[in-house]
């Protein structure tokens, strides 16, 4: 699906795993109620919690892909993400739209919504492995591979922003709302 040029933007928001994306996200919509989320779909059950999701299955969320029901769609974790198609008309309608993403699906994004811009969010180790543990998905060796990913660098060409939210909530919200308040200010074309 081609990304037509849109008076609203396209933010990925993207890390690694027990950032705190979704947190800070979360927080970000509170303050700034004109942004939108995009609710990805995963193949994963909506019981295993977090973000609010749609979760689907492998045959479902492939049907789908088929029907070109995604903007953009990558495959991380064993798992599938997928950001609806709807995002396009929010865009058109002026939006900026904000999407918990995957450094991997950034360089095909770009192609797709030139105009993307790209904020990180990072912890320290300790922090990082903390709420990984917390929130329950994975342990011994997962969590491992979890905080092996955490150093995979950007990729190349994909200029971003970066947010530390090792601290407090309240901290990596403001720095968020911050860069969020940045980029819509930003000039673009």
């Amino acid at each position: 699906m081609a990304g037509p040029v849109t008076p609203g933007r396209l933010i990925a928001v993207v890390g690694p795993s027990g950032a705190g994306k979704d947190t800070l996200l979360a927080g970000a919509l509170a303050r700034r109620p004109a942004l939108m989320l995009a609710r990805r779909v995963i193949t994963r059950p909506e019981e295993a919690g977090g973000e609010p999701y749609e979760g689907v299955s492998l045959v479902e969320f492939e049907a789908r892909k088929a029907r070109g029901a995604f903007a953009l769609h990558w495959v991380a974790h064993g798992l599938s993400y997928g950001i609806p198609a709807g995002i396009v008309a929010q865009m058109q309608a002026g939006r900026t739209v904000l999407f918990n993403g995957s450094r991997a699906v950034l360089p095909r994004a770009q192609v797709l919504f030139p105009d993307l811009a790209v904020v990180v969010v990072t912890a320290d180790r300790a922090a990082l492995r903390a709420r990984l543990a917390s929130r329950g998905r994975e342990s011994g060796a997962d969590l491992d591979r979890r905080l092996a990913r955490a150093d995979v660098a950007m990729p190349d060409g994909i200029a971003h922003e970066v947010i530390d939210n090792s601290g407090s909530v309240a901290e990596g919200v403001q720095a968020l709302v911050a860069v969020l308040d940045r980029l819509a200010a930003a000039p673009r074309g």
